[in-house]
């Protein structure tokens, strides 16, 4: 089921790629980028520029990531390269509004590599080297591809001009955002910290309407010296407004502090009706 994921990713960017941002000269980042780049400036087909482009970024996620993520990257750059192929000719659905242009293209491809991604493959060989990089600095992959992309944008401009390069930089940051959102998924988890002198009521509150569990520690405050209990909770995103919502409620003056979890793994938590 992953690798059929995976190769519906590679086929709905190479939809975005075709269908929106190509015919509007703007181009994608990434070793999509180079190779449009490539293509512009030689007439070699797409589809064969990035099945070469990204073969030395196979090997070092072969090597560094895995087996299993080398192959689902095989099958999403193979799907992508056939799916340029395949979609060439097809109909452009925006022409000429550039904002359109760079948000619809943006989405259409940060759906499609988000889902590769999730499925343990990358349809980018740029991609590649940011899952790699994530393991080792602190930053997540959809960040690291933005960076990374900055210098291959630099290039675009030669093809493309500046305007296309700053569209096609609008259109990839947009992109990175929606590869974050499907690499974690709509209940990607938060935990809340609230300290609040309403304890009790706010733990009951949260459990009664929200249906989560709280933990508490003691804590002191450093001017006045008063005593308060820090309330954490762990909740998914689709639960962030009811929350808040319940610290208004119960305590105003509340402090709260916010983090985004990564992942949430053990214990019982998993997704509570709302109500």
């Amino acid at each position: 089921m992953k690798a059929v994921t995976v190769i519906v990713g590679g086929f709905i960017t190479a939809y975005g790629l075709e269908a929106v941002l190509i015919p509007n000269n703007v181009s994608d980042g990434g070793v999509t980028g180079l190779s449009i780049v490539g293509s512009q400036w030689t007439d070699l087909p797409l589809a064969l520029l990035l099945a070469l482009i990204n073969i030395p970024f196979i090997f070092l996620g072969y090597k560094q990531i895995g087996r299993s993520f080398a192959i689902y990257s095989v099958l999403g750059i193979a799907s992508l390269a056939i799916g340029t192929t395949v979609m060439h000719h097809i109909p452009t659905i925006i022409k000429g509004d550039t904002l359109l242009v760079t948000v619809v293209g943006g989405i259409i491809i940060g759906f499609g590599m988000g889902l590769a991604l999730r499925n343990g493959g990358a349809l980018d060989g740029i991609d590649m080297l940011a899952v790699l990089l994530s393991r080792r600095v602190p930053f997540g992959t959809s960040d690291l591809i933005l960076f990374l992309n900055l210098f291959v944008f630099v290039i675009v401009s030669t093809v493309f001009g500046l305007q296309g390069a700053i569209l096609s930089g609008i259109a990839y940051f947009i992109a990175s955002k929606v590869i974050h959102i499907v690499e974690e998924g709509f209940s990607g988890s938060k935990t809340y910290k609230i300290i609040t002198s309403q304890a009790e009521e706010m733990i009951q509150t949260i459990r009664d309407r929200l249906g989560r569990s709280s933990t508490y520690t003691f804590v002191h405050g450093g001017y006045s010296n008063e005593q308060f209990k820090e309330i954490t909770c762990v909740i998914n995103r689709l639960e962030e407004s009811k929350i808040r919502e319940i610290i208004n409620e119960v305590d105003d003056k509340a402090f709260i502090i916010v983090y985004d979890i990564a992942e949430v793994k053990g214990g019982n938590f998993r997704k509570q009706n709302i109500h």
